[in-house]
């Protein structure tokens, strides 16, 4: 019959169908398949030609399927389903790539830099080699973008560059402490337990950069002494430190530490104000500014903020008791030296303030 060689043919065609011979098939199968031929089509009656074999499937080299004795433009776009999916495949490789080195570096980080027995002595090293950075920076920057500054003397080019790892080193830690006081749940009331005690990966890891700043810094001070800075220099850096490095260790007051550190905020109206001063600009609208500014940040900051501080270790004065005796002589002892000390150098820049108001007058 015409239907079961039309059967068979696409058998042959298309090896990969599941379709039995049709010698295997009842002959009322094959009587009721060629009955069915006979059925008049969609259009009208069948008109006795032999139907056209259906298009059949054929396996692509790619693993992709396209129709065979169909039209032309079906395997066209199959071709262009093969190269595409080819593409695709070679970005979601290189994306599975990328992704892998993703997670070695996240390992790497999770198992030896933040891994919480090396935190405080990795961050610090990094802090020390980011004053570094920090201080070729400048000196790069500076030389290219400042004219004077090759005028200047050896002691200036130093004391130009340490101020801007300084200036670099405050604007870090001032933007740690107030993210971690103010908009994370670390030190917030709503947890429960002592505030004396809360601390974590991130905030002793700051603290481990704050470390390395002040040995750095401190260092260089004692070099040079005293271009760098006299006495009262050495007696804030000093106490800086050793309360910074307490609290990174043993992970007690950290929340005390981080509110002193927000008076780093001044650091830069500092700089900046020396920077003008020796660049010649001391008459300049600019150093004005700076100095208003300067004035409120130091008031806000190293008086205002420094009161609050005491406000709140009164409050909370047992759980402050239940820290280990060194740490708890050091909540006290440093922030009221350090207090004496500000308000002392704010006296000298409300006079400063002053003359340089009267002048513009």
């Amino acid at each position: 019959m015409v239907v079961a060689n039309d059967v068979a043919t696409t058998q042959k065609k298309a090896p990969h169908f599941s379709l039995s011979s049709t010698s295997s098939l009842p002959s009322s199968c094959c009587s009721s398949t060629a009955a069915k031929s006979k059925q008049p089509h969609r259009g009208g009656e069948w008109n006795g030609a032999e139907p056209s074999p259906r298009p059949t499937r054929v396996a692509a080299a790619a693993g992709e399927q396209v129709w065979s004795g169909g039209d032309a433009a079906v395997e066209s776009r199959s071709r262009v389903r093969i190269e595409s999916k080819g593409v695709s495949s070679v970005k979601k490789r290189g994306g599975m790539a990328m992704t892998g080195y993703k997670y070695q570096a996240q390992e790497l980080m999770r198992d030896y830099l933040l891994a919480d027995p090396l935190v405080p002595y990795t961050s610090v090293l990094v802090g020390i080699a980011l004053c570094k950075m920090a201080y070729d920076l400048t000196r790069v920057l500076s030389s290219f973008y400042f004219k004077g500054y090759s005028s200047l003397t050896k002691i200036q080019r130093v004391e130009w560059n340490n101020r801007g790892m300084s200036s670099a080193h405050a604007i870090f830690i001032t933007a740690i402490s107030l993210y971690l006081v103010m908009s994370t749940d670390l030190f917030s009331d709503r947890l429960k337990g002592p505030i004396t005690f809360r601390n974590s990966i991130i905030s002793t890891f700051a603290l481990g950069v704050s470390v390395g700043y002040f040995i750095a810094d401190l260092a260089m001070i004692f070099w040079l002494y005293p271009s760098l800075g006299g006495m009262e220099y050495i007696v804030h850096h000093t106490l800086s430190l050793v309360a910074i490095a307490y609290t990174m260790l043993s992970g007690e007051g950290q929340f005390y530490t981080y509110m002193v550190l927000i008076s780093e905020t001044t650091t830069p109206e500092i700089n900046l104000r020396w920077f003008l001063d020796t660049a010649g600009l001391k008459k300049s609208s600019a150093y004005l500014v700076n100095g208003i500014l300067m004035f409120v940040a130091w008031l806000v900051a190293r008086i205002l903020l420094f009161i609050y501080v005491f406000y709140h270790i009164y409050l909370h004065y047992s759980q402050v008791m239940q820290m280990h005796a060194f740490g708890y002589y050091l909540t006290f002892i440093v922030p009221s030296v350090l207090f004496v000390m500000n308000t002392m150098w704010f006296m000298k820049i409300l006079k400063g303030v002053k003359k340089t108001l009267g002048k513009w007058s």
